[in-house]
């Protein structure tokens, strides 16, 4: 059916090619072109996975220009840690152990769900721990560090941060908003049938909270309660003047996954009212990239600083053996954060194994993106949703230094061109695919900052955008220059 649909399309685009043509020469004609600037967030891109069994991981970049890995090990009996100039250079540095679990009492089983930072010239890390005599009465912890490299930092215990109960807590978090320090954790109210919800309180001290908490989202909605009734995991980003906080929610094995709380900036935080949770998850399992069950992420910042970073943990498989606690497999991921034209986090999917994808934006209208619809490539503003826009930028599939862009929500399809149309299609295997799917990647050819693809087998043609949609093209004008320019983001 889908043959016969992307057919059906194809044949009524040639057809009315030459009307499309007309138009576009009225949308894009002399006069209408309009230089984007460079964008402020550029394409950034890693390979997954950073790291093979490691879960609830936390990133953390320092002025020091270093970034700081942490994460729950399957053994779940120490704290560690990684440092690495890069993202991707965490995937190899050599490991750390700061901290092992006590021989006997709390602090002595299940060492879970660490977060590093660094506060007023210390460094802190925050863990759950259950104890050798009840290995399930998980309560938060502190460590505070002395020394400018924390893995080789003095570290101490600070003890358990208290709260309203002495019940099930995990998965603390600290952040700053106009100059207040706040945590923000999961617990089980003693009084409700019920995991966790997630609270929030002020700071008097890194170790220490403030006042009384109040409780922000409690798991009431279906894909919060698969398996278990979770709400955990909260992780804090800020961006236009609003505060964003992802959580993680229900079992641990593919169902896991992300919600989101939003409050503005300038609210009071310690009001529930003040925050708004969305009706559906915003980061699931894909069955199409294989990714299960991605949750308890954290948020860094790319090597530039221009760009958010989304780290987070899954597996590459659906059915687990047994509990799925007790499987080790869980690894770190990251890819690109994106913003919505609204100002709102755009998580999309998690993305396959292997080099991240990236968008296209058109160099003379900034506000459109490469994406495919209905697997016609064509170019399109507030691009929903945001895989569709998403494309990996791969060695060309002709094997000759060209490179092919393959669709992030449809792995094994890649932009080529069929009639000078450009569509997203299946790799059949042939020799004629593979040459119609790879380009030769140029700098822009109206701004050497942008990237512009040249076709592999008809040199000279360029993949363009005209009247909204794709072809491979010859270029003669600046138009069609600007046209075949677009930018990584």
């Amino acid at each position: 059916m889908r043959g016969l649909l992307v057919g059906v399309r194809r044949n009524a685009g040639r057809l009315l090619l030459a009307v499309l043509v007309a138009l576009a020469a009225c949308l894009t004609g002399p006069g209408t072109t309009a230089q984007a600037a460079v964008p402020a967030s550029p394409a950034v891109t890693y390979t997954n996975p950073i790291a093979e069994k490691r879960a609830d991981p936390h990133i953390f970049k320092h002025t020091d220009g270093y970034y700081y890995f942490t994460a729950t090990v399957p053994e779940y009996d120490r704290i560690v840690l990684r440092r690495a100039t890069t993202i991707q250079g965490l995937r190899t540095a050599p490991e750390t152990t700061i901290w092992t679990k006590h021989a006997s009492g709390v602090m002595g089983a299940h060492i879970w769900a660490p977060e590093i930072h660094y506060i007023d010239g210390k460094w802190y890390v925050y863990f759950a721990a259950g104890s050798t005599s009840d290995v399930w009465a998980i309560r938060m912890y502190v460590l505070e560090g002395t020394g400018a490299n924390p893995l080789t930092a003095a570290w101490s215990e600070k003890g358990q941060i208290k709260t309203r109960w002495e019940s099930f807590s995990l998965d603390a978090t600290t952040f700053v908003v106009n100059g207040v320090r706040y945590l923000s954790w999961a617990q089980r109210d003693p009084s409700v049938d019920n995991n966790t919800d997630i609270y929030l309180a002020k700071m008097s001290s890194p170790w220490a909270i403030t006042g009384t908490p109040v409780r922000l989202s409690r798991p009431t909605y279906a894909w919060e309660t698969v398996g278990y009734k979770v709400n955990e995991g909260p992780a804090v980003i800020q961006h236009g003047g609003k505060v964003f906080m992802s959580y993680s929610a229900s079992a641990t094995d593919s169902n896991y996954c992300l919600g989101l709380l939003s409050a503005s900036a300038g609210a009071d935080l310690l009001n529930p009212a003040s925050w708004t949770k969305t009706p559906t998850p915003v980061f699931t399992s894909n069955a199409a990239t294989g990714q299960y069950g991605p949750g308890h992420n954290s948020f860094t910042v790319s090597e530039d600083g221009k760009s958010d970073v989304l780290v987070y943990h899954d597996r590459d498989y659906k059915d687990i053996s047994g509990d799925p606690l007790n499987d080790p497999n869980r690894r770190t991921r990251v890819q690109k954060l994106y913003w919505k034209a609204d100002g709102t986090p755009d998580f999309g999917i998690p993305v396959a194994d292997g080099v991240t994808p990236q968008r296209l934006s058109s160099y003379n209208f900034p506000d459109r993106f490469v994406r495919h619809y209905d697997f016609r490539a064509r170019t399109d503003t507030n691009v929903s949703p945001l895989a569709d826009s998403q494309f990996r930028v791969v060695p060309g599939l002709t094997g000759s230094g060209a490179v092919s862009l393959e669709s992030a929500n449809f792995p094994g399809y890649y932009l080529r061109h069929d009639n000078f149309e450009v569509w997203v299609e299946k790799n059949d295997g042939t020799a004629q695919f593979a040459s119609d799917a790879s380009f030769s990647q140029r700098a822009g050819l109206s701004d050497s900052a942008g990237v512009s693809y040249e076709s592999y087998n008809y040199p000279g043609r360029y993949i363009r955008h005209y009247g909204n949609l794709l072809y491979v093209q010859a270029l003669s004008t600046a138009t069609d220059r600007a046209d075949a320019t677009f930018y990584g983001q």
